[in-house]
């Protein structure tokens, strides 16, 4: 919305600093506030781990937000920004790992970053424990993959559901039965 981003950090980051060179400052405000967000969820999510250490629990309370997001009278699409925010927070603390590797979820930059390692290095292996160990890179372009796929297909919900955050909710909690 405008700008500002529910799940890229660092996009909100980056525009929030160039507002505030330039001295537009209710600018860089709009863009901070989310990080806020998203940095609580990601605490909640934390600690929910410690509480119950199931992602489950997280995901299944991201799930229910953006679901439910669809039926809220929100009507400033800034305050629907935040609560994304903060839901996106809760998944980037939940789900971190993949059969013991660290993969990002909500990150797409650090997830081309570890697909070129490791594409590099299933084509010309380095010397043993020269270099920390990343995702195969199967793995890795898959979750790209599932950005770019997800991205499409939330544009194409927008124009064919009348509540089109209901199926990535939907989505989240099947991945959490699965």
């Amino acid at each position: 919305m405008g700008g500002v981003f529910a799940a890229n950090m660092t996009g909100n980051t980056v525009l929030a600093g160039i507002a505030g060179a330039e001295g537009r400052y209710p600018d860089a405000g709009r863009h901070l506030v989310p990080l806020v967000a998203f940095f609580i969820g990601a605490m909640l999510a934390r600690l929910l781990l410690r509480l119950w250490s199931r992602p489950m629990i997280p995901i299944l309370l991201e799930a229910a937000i953006i679901g439910a997001m669809g039926f809220l009278p929100i009507a400033m699409e800034e305050t629907a920004v935040l609560v994304l925010a903060f839901a996106m927070g809760l998944q980037a603390s939940a789900i971190t790992q993949f059969g013991g590797v660290s993969v990002s979820t909500v990150v797409v930059t650090s997830t081309l970053a570890r697909t070129a390692d490791a594409a590099l290095d299933h084509l010309w292996p380095a010397e043993a424990e020269k270099l920390p160990v990343v995702a195969t890179p199967r793995l890795l372009l898959l979750t790209w993959l599932g950005y770019l796929v997800g991205a499409v297909a939330g544009g194409l919900l927008l124009h064919v559901v009348a509540w089109p955050l209901l199926v990535p909710a939907v989505l989240l909690v099947i991945v959490v039965l699965l």
